[in-house]
């Protein structure tokens, strides 16, 4: 244990200020800490046989420990214990030169505040000291409890477990010859989306290895041992092989463990002076083998075994989280504080080191740091189908998607259950599935640009990582298996909420609605997902857009290409269904939120709001049936609902290209205003949700209620209650 003195901002660098604990002396710094390891102009360390290489990355890593326990300490709150079994690894890479870090593990964030507070990129922020980070720590516009996208140096957001390797994946794609790692904690390995996207993305890229899994085996999870915990190190290694990793490496710390410490897991940080730097070397040595076999062309995985906790203030799974009252006055947060402090002169060491790795601080070097061009894609081939003529409006967007692919050669289409099942078999043709397998009749080549896993999450994952770190991409789905990919879209939709760039939406296109689905069932009829994206549109850059043609689906998909920062849904169906509008109409509708398909004149007036395509056929039966009573109607579409909201009911000016046009009132009252109102939709009644607070007039809703085997989609409506008869008597009802 050093010997501790309190902080003396007077001796210590002015970024200590703050700092509870300061150490006098720490054994070994006269021989190993004399000058820095990555010297003056140098990015990363050169000679990792000099044991002073490895001191200096054990320095680092008790560095990130203590930031981390006293940033988390101060607020009695926050996760130590899992980031602390992995400091030295994170040490390791940032010393050799690498800051382009993504996590698996949200628990994980304050040890990543401490790791970008080091190399200064919190400056940007505003944060410069301890007592900056300490104050900002779980506060608003501060550093959130876990990873979000407003952190200067910071990749990617780290909330559900599963999600960090899309994102490291994502990465590797777009940034060839630069090391993606990633770590994954194996209370999270128990997730099934992490090794079936791994496969799936080396079989569809496998000359694409750039990016490293660094698996944090600990032996724990949040409040009990890690269902892993009881494997082998053979058993775990040929885990990994076994799921296609041709080269694993794994480091235990335990092999070096000169306290005999009882049991499998093991603390680095009790080790003795000469253990910890054997440790260290064997750490620097582990971690530049696997990143130059993951640059080289090998799918590759580190496995760092180390006891969840090391060296902060408890061990296992009660180091995972703080409680109201572990404070930094706790004995046993104070005594680990203490045999974690650094001397001022080792700060000083330490902050160097991490400034000069990889050429500057990661704010100004990770990639996620710039804009990314793009490919000019000129002026969309819309195609102005004649009103009247029935066509499926998959497909006419389908045909753009392709236009698209072909001009960007890095734009993805992800799809988990076939584009030829949602009419959009033309982006197959034209852009190819990636397979091993080339075969013309199934349009499927290596090279291909549509991405096609059995698993939505991996869909959604690559689409929406792609976006996140400037990519163009499309995630197509069956609306009823979308849930299953919604956690990471929602993830990142509300990171670019907060990015400090501009980047392309995260598009989506959702087919085969429940209206479609008879036959199959209510396993197939699922639009409650819809309530989904209506709940997202308060956030401030969600749109969900219902085109109600062919028409209408290019010029959503055409605006949508232009956006930046926005999660973009696009819900269409597959049947051929009647041209309603022109493109200079379907424009309207997107830029006012609704338009009128027709008027019909009588002594008083009914609206219909109407979301959707397929479900307007009754709308138009009822306002027939009303028109034969002398009642007038307006049968309105609404396709961008989220126009339609006042601009106090959505979180807009809180967003980063931030969009705050909404449809004033003036405006509303001449396109909603009548005698009364109906809201139809053959999703759930959330989307109507702008219309209902707005609208004066006497209403109702009729809407998606439960799913049912049945013949037609007529069937299906008439099961909910959507039929034209229905509709004309309760409008009759309201406007007598």
């Amino acid at each position: 244990m050093p010997s501790v003195t309190p902080a003396a901002p007077s001796t210590a660098p002015a970024f200590c200020q703050g700092m509870t604990h300061l150490a006098e002396t720490l054994p070994g710094f006269d021989q190993y800490g004399q000058a820095p390891v990555i010297a003056d102009g140098q990015t990363a360390i050169a000679d990792l046989s000099d044991p002073a290489a490895a001191y200096q990355t054990l320095l680092t890593a008790d560095a990130l420990r203590y930031l981390t326990l006293q940033m988390t300490s101060a607020k009695a709150s926050g996760h130590p214990g899992g980031f602390a079994s992995s400091a030295d690894a994170i040490a390791a890479l940032v010393l050799l030169g690498y800051k382009n870090i993504c996590t698996e593990v949200g628990h994980h964030a304050p040890g990543y505040y401490s790791n970008v507070f080091l190399d200064a990129s919190l400056e940007d922020m505003g944060i410069a000291t301890v007592q900056d980070l300490c104050d900002r720590f779980r506060e608003t516009h501060g550093l959130l409890g876990h990873l979000s996208g407003q952190i200067p140096g910071l990749l990617a957001p780290a909330g559900p477990l599963g999600q960090g390797q899309h994102f490291a994946m994502s990465g590797a794609k777009l940034n060839p010859g630069v090391l993606f790692p990633v770590t994954i904690g194996d209370g999270g390995l128990g997730e099934p989306y992490i090794m079936s996207s791994f496969g799936h993305f080396n079989t569809s890229y496998p000359e694409i290895t750039n990016f490293l899994p660094i698996l944090v085996w600990n032996g724990y999870s949040q409040e009990h041992h890690s269902m892993v915990s009881t494997k082998t190190n053979e058993e775990m290694v040929a885990y990994w092989s076994g799921n296609g990793f041709a080269e694993v490496i794994l480091l235990d710390a335990k092999d070096y463990d000169d306290a005999n410490q009882a049991g499998a897991y093991v603390d680095s940080t009790r080790f003795g002076l000469e253990a910890r730097i054997k440790f260290g070397q064997a750490m620097l040595a582990a971690v530049d083998k696997a990143a130059k076999s993951a640059l080289g062309g090998t799918l590759t995985v580190l496995i760092v075994k180390q006891l969840k906790g090391a060296g902060v203030h408890k061990r296992g799974a009660q180091s995972h989280n703080l409680y109201p009252g572990d404070t930094i006055e706790k004995d046993y947060i104070a005594n680990a504080l203490a045999e974690l402090a650094l001397t001022p002169a080792a700060w000083e060491l330490v902050r160097t080191n991490h400034v000069r790795a990889a050429g500057g601080k990661a704010s100004a070097v990770a990639v996620t740091e710039f804009t990314r061009a793009l490919p000019d894609l000129g002026t969309l081939p819309l195609k102005e189908f004649a009103i009247g003529e029935n066509q499926v409006a998959t497909t006419a967007m389908g045909e753009l998607v392709g236009y698209v692919g072909k001009a960007d050669p890095d734009f993805v289409v992800t799809n988990a259950d076939g584009n030829a099942a949602s009419g959009i078999n033309n982006i197959n043709v034209a852009l190819n599935i990636i397979h091993p397998t080339t075969d013309d009749t199934y349009f499927q080549r290596p090279g291909g640009q549509v991405y096609e896993p059995l698993s939505e999450d991996a869909c959604a994952g690559l689409a929406a990582g792609q976006a996140l770190f400037g990519a163009r991409s499309l995630w197509c789905s069956y609306e009823s298996f979308a849930i299953n990919g919604l956690p990471i879209w929602q993830t990142v939709t509300q990171a670019m909420a907060e990015l400090r760039r501009p980047t392309p939406a995260t598009v989506c296109l959702f087919t085969a609605g429940a209206l479609e689905q008879g036959r199959n069932g209510w396993t197939h009829q699922r639009p409650e997902v819809e309530n989904y994206f209506a709940g997202m549109m308060r956030n401030g850059n969600v749109f969900a857009l219902f085109p109600i043609d062919s028409n209408g689906i290019q010029v959503c998909y055409d605006w949508a290409l232009t956006q930046k920062n926005k999660g973009i849904t696009i819900t269409a169906s597959k049947s051929p269904l009647p041209i309603r509008t022109t493109l200079a109409q379907a424009q309207q509708a997107i830029d006012e939120g609704a338009i009128v398909l027709q008027e019909t004149a009588g002594e008083k007036t009914v609206v219909f709001a109407v979301v959707g395509d397929m479900v307007l056929e009754p709308v138009f039966a009822a306002a027939e049936q009303l028109a034969g009573q002398g009642i007038g109607s307006k049968i309105i579409a609404v396709v961008n609902p989220r126009r339609l909201y006042r601009p106090t009911d959505v979180a807009a000016e809180t967003c980063s290209e931030a969009d705050t046009t909404f449809l004033d009132d003036a405006a509303f009252a001449a396109l909603f205003g009548g005698d009364a109102l109906l809201g139809v939709t053959g999703g759930t009644s959330a989307m109507l949700e702008p219309v209902m607070l707005r609208s004066m007039s006497p209403r109702d809703v009729f809407a998606w209620k439960r799913g049912e085997t049945t013949a037609s989609a007529g069937a299906i409506m008439a099961f909910n209650g959507i039929t034209a008869d229905a509709m004309a008597d309760r409008a009759i009802a309201l406007v007598s």
